[in-house]
């Protein structure tokens, strides 16, 4: 038995402890944000946070993760009330096919959680790891900026700079 706290709640789980962490999430708790990739933790379509850091929840095994905070994509918002990464992913509209999308999300609110304000190229080299085969590079890189943007907002930190890069 593994316990695991995922996006704020305990979950006591019947897994081997070897168990990748991604199919404790989908199989287990039903979580279907994170997906099935490559299994080898080269594409990032599975990325999730640990305490903070994203990582590849396809090579993560469970035993490494009692009394550490995951969360998941789903731990971001609701469809009623997204955050404000989420919405900016909606508002720039940066998702083609969708697939990478929440790992993607993921990492970038590792980032931003650390620092909203991250340059154009602290955001390209924290990214890299995380794949895009339909090409919305650019969309993405602009959602994660008004993400940031409304990150600073919603802190009070409210500059005509992080407004205009919000909206």
């Amino acid at each position: 038995m593994v316990a695991l706290t995922v996006n704020g709640q305990s979950h006591q789980i019947e897994a081997d402890p070897d168990t990748p962490l991604l199919y404790v999430l989908r199989d287990e708790l039903h979580l279907h944000g994170a997906k099935y990739g490559c299994g080898l933790g080269q594409c990032g379509s599975c990325t999730v946070m640990v305490d903070g850091q994203a990582v590849f929840s396809c090579v993560t095994p469970v035993l490494l993760l009692e009394g550490r905070e995951i969360t998941t994509v789903e731990g971001l918002g609701t469809i009623e009330s997204p955050g404000p990464m989420q919405q900016a992913f909606i508002e720039e509209q940066a998702a083609q096919c969708g697939y990478c999308i929440p790992g993607m999300m993921m990492r970038a609110q590792a980032l931003l959680q650390r620092n909203p304000g991250a340059s154009d190229e602290e955001i390209v080299a924290h990214m890299e790891p995380n794949l895009c085969r339909c090409g919305t590079h650019m969309r993405i890189l602009a959602a994660i900026k008004r993400a940031g943007g409304l990150m600073q907002m919603a802190a009070g930190g409210s500059t005509t700079d992080t407004a205009k890069r919000a909206g």
